[in-house]
């Protein structure tokens, strides 16, 4: 215990006789640290950031009917296999050709609250509809008919009889525009309303052509659900949206590539920094080294000792990166994506471990150096 403690008081003391260029070395350890908790954080952090950046671009799942027709229930079915966690949104659409004065329009039932979960790109001039009633329009068919929010218009149906054959009378309802929206989209020639109201219009049961899905996962977990969606389900046949899933996953990995690549060169940089120090430091201390080889110190004592150094500036450097790690590691996550990062606090250890090792192999040269020193001629004349 008393020679572990004087061990420790003496490479200590060392330390703080040398303080500028061991400053230097501990900054180097710090900056190291930092960087490589900082991104390592967000190498972990980047699929959920850019998964939710990406899910503004639209839905990247996509049900349709299998063969037939589908329900709503089924459709809430499929989408009960998903985890709740991992389901942003899920919005059902469903289509019918109706008439504005006369003029044919393509209608559309939807979910108001799906909709903007798995499209908040949508703009709309004035209010979402939330209620039966209420109706938006495209920007397209707005221009057309001259509607603007806040306008009453007649939507007609023309019900199909049985034999197939069009109804002698229409169904006509009235709603009040909400909104209009923008997308620059095929969005804009349609006009929006409430399954319910479209089945009361068409006089028809809750039949879903398309359902979108926004679901935050990676491509593996996707394609997972796609199997296991279309396999399990008799009404449902469950696709991704390549256009988003496909460019989700080629950005991810090139950005984890960068980062990955980024830390080598940091922690190589930090080496040769922490290396060019303990070398400068066992130059200067040379005579030292001499004399107390010459009264019988063995290397393995001066490797301890040097060892001991270096570790314990990886040591006090890997707690201070750690810290300033996450802070960087947050302040880029507020910075690039708006939202603050998840702390791991198994980063902290694995941090302090890899900077003890990085300080530890960049002594070794200089620790090696530290061994070959002659007595006879670094002691010569004095």
């Amino acid at each position: 215990m008393k020679k572990r403690r004087m061990f420790i008081r003496m490479i200590t003391a060392s330390l703080m006789r040398r303080r500028s260029r061991m400053v230097v070395a501990l900054l180097s350890v710090a900056i190291g640290a930092t960087i490589l908790s900082g991104l390592v954080s967000i190498y972990y952090d980047v699929p959920r950031q850019m998964g939710a950046e990406f899910r503004n671009y639209g839905a990247n799942m996509i049900f349709t009917a299998s063969d037939g027709e589908m329900s709503l229930s089924d459709v809430e079915a499929a989408a009960s296999k998903i985890s709740d966690e991992q389901l942003v949104g899920l919005a059902p659409f469903r289509y019918e050709n109706v008439r504005i004065n006369d003029i044919p329009v393509v209608a559309s039932g939807t979910v108001p609250e799906g909709v903007k979960a798995t499209s908040p790109y949508w703009k709309v001039e004035g209010n979402w509809f939330t209620k039966s009633g209420e109706l938006m329009v495209g920007a397209n068919v707005a221009e057309s008919f001259r509607i603007k929010a806040g306008d009453m218009i007649e939507v007609t149906y023309t019900p199909t009889e049985e034999d197939g054959t069009e109804a002698e009378l229409d169904n006509s309802v009235f709603f009040t525009v909400t909104g209009i929206i923008e997308t620059g989209g095929p969005e804009e020639d349609y006009i929006y309303m409430t399954l319910e109201d479209l089945a009361t219009l068409t006089e028809t049961d809750g039949r879903i052509d398309v359902a979108e899905l926004s679901v935050s996962a990676t491509s593996d977990e996707l394609a997972d659900y796609v199997s296991g969606i279309s396999a399990g389900s008799a009404a449902v046949s469950a696709s991704l949206v390549k256009r988003v899933t496909a460019s989700e996953a080629t950005v991810l990995t090139k950005l984890q590539a960068l980062v990955l690549l980024v830390t080598i060169v940091v922690l190589a940089l930090t080496m040769i920094c922490v290396a060019t120090t303990m070398t400068a430091v066992v130059a200067e201390r040379r005579k030292e080294i001499g004399l107390r080889k010459a009264i019988g110190a063995s290397d393995k004592s001066i490797i301890e000792e040097f060892m001991g150094e270096g570790m314990l500036l990886g040591l006090f450097g890997g707690i201070l990166g750690s810290v300033l790690g996450y802070l960087f590691a947050q302040q880029v996550s507020l910075n690039v994506f708006s939202s603050s990062i998840v702390f791991r606090p198994l980063l902290v250890p694995i941090t302090v471990i890899a900077s003890i090792a990085v300080t530890g192999i960049s002594s070794l040269m200089p620790i090696r150096s530290a061994t070959e020193v002659d007595p006879a001629l670094v002691l010569k004349g004095e």
